[in-house]
């Protein structure tokens, strides 16, 4: 991938399009789908729209029978208990994946947190790098043999325009000094960005090509660690947390640059690309506003991606990708 690469192609699809509007007249039978975050806001509806396609679907899920809830009436959907924060439970999540199944066509990672409270989980790590980067990178290397299986699987990683925030901080990544929670969460995103670069890099000889993406600004359950005082004073929502901000996508059309990673044949021989807007996104200059799009040049550097793999392996123990 070079910064050639990253500019947009010119997709029949554009901010409005809907997970529908992707998966309509598509037949995903026999294809298998990874997705976290799978039972709530984006992941749900991306589950829906495979399903509905005719993939079957695994949803790890921290709350297990909040997923079961949510997910009772889609056929062809499992549920695995998996905490992203959690490496141990990542893996094991992982090795029932394996056991139950001989390939992963689509990883979709598209659950996270956003502006936390400062939290240490594991060996001291800040809790949004290890949940929204780390859990997903442990996650992706132990399923890497599925993924080689498919022969042409996909992995579609959630950024955020939240990644304009930072690059990696790579002085203090776990900020042991002076939390930021905004600046945690540009890093994480960040992370997400370069996460997909790399791991394109060594997957692309088994078929394996990452996507990072952009989904938009919607409200979820990502904004559950915000007051609705802090979301009303960015504009964002009315007293009664009515969404009144300019430009939001419905989570439906939040779902569709990822369910468009997965499946677009605009997309097959490329990889390690940022997308936004069923798009690819184009290069944003230093200083430009983060609602103005595109990805920093930083957030898809290939010597970024492989310092922040190194890093993340050495953190993790996750098994290695030859490559």
């Amino acid at each position: 991938m070079t910064l050639t690469d990253q500019q947009p192609l010119g997709s029949p699809f554009s901010a409005s399009t809907t997970a529908d509007d992707i998966v309509g007249g598509l037949d995903l039978s026999g294809r298998t789908a990874v997705v976290t975050g799978g039972y709530s806001g984006l992941g749900l509806e991306t589950v829906r729209a495979l399903t509905a396609a005719g993939a079957r679907v695994v949803v790890p899920a921290r709350r297990p029978d909040v997923a079961r809830a949510a997910l009772k009436e889609l056929k062809d959907c499992e549920i695995v208990p998996m905490d992203l924060a959690d490496t141990d439970s990542v893996r094991s999540a992982a090795a029932h994946i394996r056991d139950r199944l001989d390939r992963v066509d689509l990883l979709m990672a598209v659950a996270g947190v956003m502006a936390t409270p400062e939290r240490r989980v594991g060996p001291g790590w800040e809790g949004q790098f290890a949940a929204n980067h780390l859990g997903h990178f442990t996650l992706a290397c132990e399923l890497h043999p599925l993924l080689a299986a498919a022969g042409g699987a996909r992995v579609v990683v959630n950024s955020s325009a939240g990644h304009t925030l930072t690059g990696i901080r790579w002085h203090d990544p776990h900020f042991r000094t002076g939390y930021d929670k905004w600046l945690a969460y540009g890093q994480a995103k960040t992370a997400n960005a370069l996460f997909a670069v790399h791991l394109d890099a060594v997957g692309k000889g088994d078929g394996v090509r990452a996507f990072a993406l952009h989904p938009g600004k919607i409200i979820t359950g990502l904004q559950r660690e915000m007051t609705l005082q802090a979301q009303i004073d960015r504009g964002w929502v009315d007293e009664h947390g009515t969404v009144i901000g300019d430009g939001f996508k419905t989570p439906s059309q939040g779902a569709a640059t990822g369910l468009w990673a997965a499946t677009s044949p605009l997309l097959d021989g490329r990889g390690g690309l940022y997308l936004e807007d069923c798009d690819i996104a184009h290069v944003s200059a230093p200083g430009t506003p983060m609602d103005d799009g595109g990805v920093r040049a930083y957030a898809i550097d290939p010597d970024e991606a492989a310092r922040l793999w190194s890093l993340s392996l050495a953190a993790t123990g996750a098994t290695p990708i030859p490559g």
